[in-house]
């Protein structure tokens, strides 16, 4: 082993949540040796993906050359990391073998399409999207432009997946698009979800409803795509009730937006990080983000399993956290550790122009960072989610910079 395969941290995955821990632990301890593993030439801004194919975005601002954001101090490998050896602080990777002084571990999560019959087979024709890769969002607005009514589907699996509101706020988009082109009155909007309810918070739960209702969006809960057929345009779903039972039923469409089923990816699923689900299993009572038992292995991002919201704003809350930690553990120091609350965030777009902002941590406990009513759409927060989140992405947490005003606070409901 040579000494350039040693790093004092090294990270797997250069999504948001590695290239934003990196930064923050150079403006932390810039001697500090670090290394990414990541096997793409391309950075992407997915949280924009719902705007693209609603044709509010343009697909291009959502990708950059991972060269142009991969900080120059960072030692970047890439190549797919494959297995795991915590006890001798080692990775192996298709390229050879890695080690560190300390892990953090975020690669993401794996879209699993094939978790669902038919699915790779019928995206991208027939009126069948996903805005869950950036192409397929192209395609998705594609099929919105030259749409004039119908069965109008829009799916959402089994939790966890990442950004749990997309499924329905591209409803909500389609919807708004129908309205203003004078084809809603001819269409029959259906969101078909695997949960019992429309959303995880209760707080916004009758909020959402009421915008489902204004559309005239049928709401259809404990119903999970199981198979599609794009030809024939019939999707199959498997309803089940609360005592268990479930049968199969068919539906028609003219349209269908399909979230795919989502998982650890299986490199995350077969080692000896991972909890008895497959995800990364991190100290998420606690907050400190340290793997359980690992004393120099970090999680954060989509992969790891607190109960937290996945999304780009529990990455912007979890960076910062991660660094201090490790920094602290890196100079024995007699700091106190941060702590993450679960904090994550949801910009449901409404409406064109319209979005409301859900903010919350652990228990659905309501914790917003502005002095509004979070429950009433706000073109504001639409002129954030278009604007100034990709921002924050690519100019702050990229550059390892806090954003510490304004902070989130629970409030009585």
């Amino acid at each position: 082993m040579t000494n350039s395969n040693h790093s004092n941290v090294l990270i797997i995955g250069g999504g948001c949540a590695g290239i934003t821990v990196a930064s923050r632990l150079n403006n932390l301890k810039s001697d500090l040796s670090i290394s990414i593993i990541e096997p793409s030439e391309k950075s992407l801004y997915q949280a924009a993906w719902t705007l693209v194919g609603a044709g509010a975005y343009e697909k291009d601002k959502t990708i950059k050359p991972m060269s142009e954001v991969m900080p120059s101090y960072v030692n970047w490998i890439k190549s797919h990391a494959e297995s795991f050896s915590p006890e001798s602080n080692s990775v192996k990777t298709s390229d050879g073998d890695y080690t560190y002084d300390y892990l953090v571990v975020c690669p993401g999560l794996k879209i699993n399409y094939d978790g669902i019959a038919g699915l790779k087979d019928s995206l991208g024709k027939n009126n069948v999207c996903t805005n869950y890769d950036a192409n397929m969002a192209v395609y998705t607005w594609e099929c919105l432009k030259n749409l004039s009514g119908g069965n109008i589907l829009f799916t959402e699996p089994p939790m966890p997946i990442k950004c749990a509101g997309a499924p329905q706020k591209i409803a909500y988009l389609a919807a708004d698009h129908l309205k203003k082109k004078g084809f809603l009155k001819d269409s029959n909007l259906e969101f078909l979800c695997a949960k019992p309810v429309i959303f995880g918070v209760p707080h916004f739960q009758g909020p959402l409803n009421e915008v489902c209702d204004s559309y005239g969006i049928k709401r259809s809960f404990q119903h999970n795509l199981i198979s599609i057929n794009g030809a024939a345009k019939e999707a199959v779903f498997k309803q089940s009730d609360k005592d268990g039972n479930s049968k199969e039923v068919t539906k028609k469409f003219d349209f269908i937006h399909v979230t795919p089923p989502q998982t650890s990816p299986d490199f995350i699923k077969n080692s000896p990080l991972a909890d008895a689900g497959g995800w990364v299993d991190v100290d998420h009572k606690v907050g400190t983000l340290k793997h359980t038992k690992y004393e120099n292995i970090y999680s954060l991002g989509d992969v790891m399993n607190a109960p937290n919201a996945k999304t780009g704003a529990a990455v912007r809350k979890q960076a910062p956290i991660v660094a201090h930690n490790i920094v602290k553990d890196f100079n024995k120091s007699s700091e106190e550790y941060r702590h993450y609350d679960g904090y994550g965030a949801c910009p449901l777009t409404v409406a064109y122009g319209k979005v409301m902002l859900a903010e919350f941590c652990y228990g659905g406990k309501v914790t917003p960072s502005f002095p509004f009513d979070p429950t009433k759409p706000s073109s504001l927060y639409w002129q954030m989610k278009s604007k100034l989140f990709p921002y924050l992405q690519w100019n702050v947490m990229f550059k390892g910079k806090e954003w510490k005003s304004p902070q989130h606070k629970a409030i009585e409901i």
